[in-house]
């Protein structure tokens, strides 16, 4: 198989669903209406209700659903094989993940802008509000911590995008400033932050070739992380969190354009073969090193690239709140999960097809050859050097075994430098461009990452703040200070990092994706009744929405119990405690997710209250 073919049918898939299912959905489910006063009008602050460009807040809204997930969780399921990874990213897509977050997105614009959580409690109950923004909190703690994890591992391999990323951050408040506090038009302002994206670039490979932040350890990478987004997450929107979020959009479309377009000019000119292996096993070791069967564990590998429910929590949370128009909706949800969905196959596409000359480079080769931890995984599977581990890789079964743990203790330098090759190979460049277009991936991979980690701790500020919410009559002393935004921001921020810190990634990540897929069935059903009861749609608008709700449901519950028996408990009778914490917020999880189900089973029998009409 070649690449090019896995570009080239997301693209036609992407297409036809975008104009035939996603109308559908517009037209008859949500009956978007350019006439209706969005709550970025109605309730304008400046601070968090402002109205954005559909472009800019596109821009925001898939920087920020983008993250870390759609490209890692990708390139550890690639332990199963190319083909059940790309598979069921496609069937994520078009089935689940446009249907969640499109709907998310239109049923907080017509709540005034509110949360998932906040609309489950006018539509379930107030107890099932405390339950959602629970599950949400501790969903989002998750993140915080996988995201940080993935970030500081990859300044750490490649420090030119450490440099490049904080550059563009510094340099995102000026543009803020120019689009928001001047009277610079709107295209002035873009050009301008397009030529400060090319410095920030330029001053990561510059920094690379010169040892710039070199010295700094993950632990280090993690501090500098904690006071960031525990600041990002508290200024106004327009200071940072919208012009950052163009800014990167602009960044993961150029990659985007650049990755695919190579790898289908590969295609062309027979350098783009899929040589990794297109299938492995049934039950590769992928979640925990542990051998995992596909179904139901790939929701814990593959989150954000095939669906997500951290994507309703920034629909909700953030994106519709600044919608312009009700008719942008349908760009800024369903489009976002499409392109999403695009990159992961890239990811796919690029690993799979380059993975063996990264891992064969001199450069990446010395230094993993020279790394104790790497090195350790290579003796444990047999190998007697890490030449000879690459060699064995061809093989489907030793792959499936040892792939992710070894990408895993090597901090993932595969996947920016698949992407360098893909791109160098197929348009014959000199080795030259090898080290600026690994720079340029691992900007734009933790670009997104950072974006999500900022947008993470934001949702949960909110999400706590609302569960402090009966606080505010009770005790108002304790109310001003638990509610307060530093507090909230930082309280999550510094539990986060604390998880990330000891390292265990290969049990953290699928403690996040777990949580986070249930997330999305949760906020399915959460849907499925503003669209039964509210929208009151025909019955296949009520069936786009209830069989995903169902099926994921089903799926990730499996699955949860599955990593708690298999993967967690092992880790607690040995005394990790990252699997304590984590195995103990997978039971929070699966408890109030039980509660959750049958909370919506009962909201599906009764009517919908007066209120919940009215608000809607």
């Amino acid at each position: 198989m070649n690449g090019g073919v896995l570009i080239l049918g997301a693209l036609v898939i992407y297409f036809v669903f975008y104009f035939t299912h996603g109308r559908y959905l517009m037209k008859n489910v949500v009956r978007a209406d350019p006439n209706r006063e969005t709550p970025a009008h109605r309730l304008f602050d400046g601070t968090d209700y402002v109205p954005a460009n559909k472009y800019v807040l596109y821009g925001h809204h898939f920087a920020s659903i983008a993250g870390a997930g759609p490209i890692i969780g990708p390139a550890v399921a690639l332990g199963w094989g190319w083909l059940p990874a790309v598979l069921w990213v496609w069937f994520g897509n078009v089935f689940i993940g446009v249907v969640h977050d499109y709907l998310a997105l239109m049923a907080s614009v017509r709540y005034d802008g509110r949360t998932i959580g906040w609309i489950s409690g006018k539509l379930f109950s107030r107890k099932a509000m405390f339950a959602f923004n629970s599950y949400i909190w501790f969903s989002l703690l998750l993140v915080v911590a996988a995201f940080s994890f993935v970030i500081s591992s990859l300044f750490v391999s490649t420090p030119g995008g450490g440099v490049a990323a904080m550059s563009l951050i510094l340099l995102a408040v000026i543009v803020g400033f120019l689009m928001y506090k001047t009277n610079l038009s709107f295209t002035w302002s873009t050009v301008i932050a397009i030529i400060f994206i090319i410095l920030a670039v330029w001053l990561g490979f510059y920094g690379q070739n010169h040892g710039w932040l070199s010295s700094l350890t993950m632990h280090h990478w993690e501090i500098i992380l904690f006071f960031y987004i525990i600041i990002a997450a508290s200024l106004p929107v327009w200071v940072l969190l919208q012009p950052r979020d163009y800014m990167n959009a602009y960044i993961l479309w150029a990659s985007l354009a650049i990755g695919g377009g190579a790898i289908i000019i590969g295609a062309l000119r027979g350098v783009a073969t899929l040589e990794w292996p297109s299938y492995t096993s049934w039950s590769a070791h992928v979640v925990g090193g542990k051998a995992s069967p596909f179904w139901p564990t790939v929701p814990l590998v593959i989150a954000c690239g095939a669906l997500s429910g951290f994507h309703s929590l920034v629909g909700s949370g953030t994106s519709s709140k600044q919608l312009d128009n009700e008719l942008h909706g349908l760009l800024v949800g369903y489009g976002g999960m499409l392109t999403e969905g695009f990159l992961s196959t890239m990811v796919i596409a690029s690993m799979a097809g380059f993975g063996f000359l990264a891992l064969t480079d001199p450069t990446i080769a010395d230094k993993l050859a020279a790394n104790a931890k790497v090195m350790k995984v290579i003796s444990a599977a047999g190998a007697s050097s890490y030449a000879d581990f690459i060699n064995k890789l061809h093989d489907p079964d030793f792959f499936g075994r040892w792939y992710a743990i070894f990408a895993s203790k090597s901090k993932w330098v595969v996947i920016p430098w698949s992407y360098a090759y893909a791109v160098k190979t197929s348009l014959n460049l000199s080795s030259g461009k090898l080290q600026p277009l690994a720079v340029f991936a691992t900007l734009w991979i933790t670009g997104f990452a950072l974006t999500s980690l900022d947008t993470a701790t934001r949702l949960g500020r909110y999400a706590w703040q609302e569960l402090m919410a009966p606080l505010k009559d009770r005790s108002p002393g304790a109310y001003s200070v638990l509610a307060n935004k530093w507090f909230a921001s930082a309280f999550l921020a510094a539990l986060g990092i604390a998880l990330a810190w000891g390292g265990k990634f290969l049990v953290l990540w699928p403690a996040f994706a777990g949580m986070n897929q249930l997330l999305s069935s949760l906020a399915l059903m959460t849907v499925s009744i503003w669209v039964w009861k509210v929208q009151k749609a025909t019955g296949l608008g009520k069936g786009l929405v209830v069989a995903p709700a169902v099926f994921m449901w089903i799926t990730v519950t499996l699955a949860l119990i599955w990593y708690f028996i298999y993967v967690a408990v092992p880790g607690i009778k040995e005394g990790d405690a990252t699997s304590i914490v984590v195995g103990i917020i997978t039971l929070i999880g699966l408890a109030l997710n039980i509660y959750l189900f049958a909370e919506w089973i009962s909201a599906i029998r009764r009517p919908a209250t007066e209120e919940a009409l009215a608000a809607a």
